[in-house]
């Protein structure tokens, strides 16, 4: 109840608008791209809480250090170790598989730096568990924040990631020039 009023209040005065499809009914695993400020942050929790959202989400352990620790975890942080990642797809893999029920929200493609492709652990994660992938964006074109459509993947790769691609195509990102392509490092595999 709370959270809906808090976005409620975030969407009235921001000057993004929520655009987004109903959220989705089931376990999933919510991309959040084009990923290119930490503003994202804010909007997503807007989108999550506004729908009435239970959403989990991976960030770097440095944000889960000292006081923040505790309000990370409560906006439902999980801590990756980016020096030693090793397991951290198994260990959400486990809490799906414990009966855990949420939104994993996953940014494939990062904040910074060069990257020239997006990672594939929410790939992996969305097999392994059988959830669906939720596209979520932000559009600093349009000013617009939401979901887009779920899809179930298919192991195909390079199919799955052109629905990813066409979905994102025209969604630039708060900061456009920051904005990776949809595109895993090996599209050519089958999972």
């Amino acid at each position: 109840m709370i959270r809906r009023l808090v976005a409620r209040a975030l969407w009235s005065v921001s000057p993004w608008t929520l655009v987004t499809e109903p959220g989705p009914t089931r376990p999933t695993v919510l991309i959040g791209a084009p990923h290119t400020s930490n503003w994202d942050f804010i909007l997503m929790l807007g989108i999550a809480w506004a729908l009435d959202m239970d959403i989990r989400w991976m960030g770097k352990d440095s944000l889960f250090k000292g006081w923040k620790g505790w309000i990370m975890r409560g906006l439902g942080g999980i801590p990756v170790d980016r020096a030693n990642p090793v397991g951290i797809v198994d260990d959400v893999v486990a809490r799906v598989k414990d009966g855990q029920v949420f939104g994993l929200v996953v940014t494939p493609d990062g904040t910074r730096g060069d990257h020239t492709h997006w990672k594939s652990g929410f790939y992996r994660i969305a097999r392994e568990t059988g959830m669906p992938v939720t596209l979520g964006y932000v559009d600093r074109t349009t000013m617009t924040s939401g979901l887009g459509p779920t899809i179930e993947l298919t192991g195909d790769v390079a199919a799955d990631m052109d629905r990813v691609r066409a979905f994102y195509a025209d969604k630039a990102g708060y900061h456009p020039h920051k904005r990776v392509e949809p595109r895993l490092a090996d599209e050519s595999r089958r999972a």
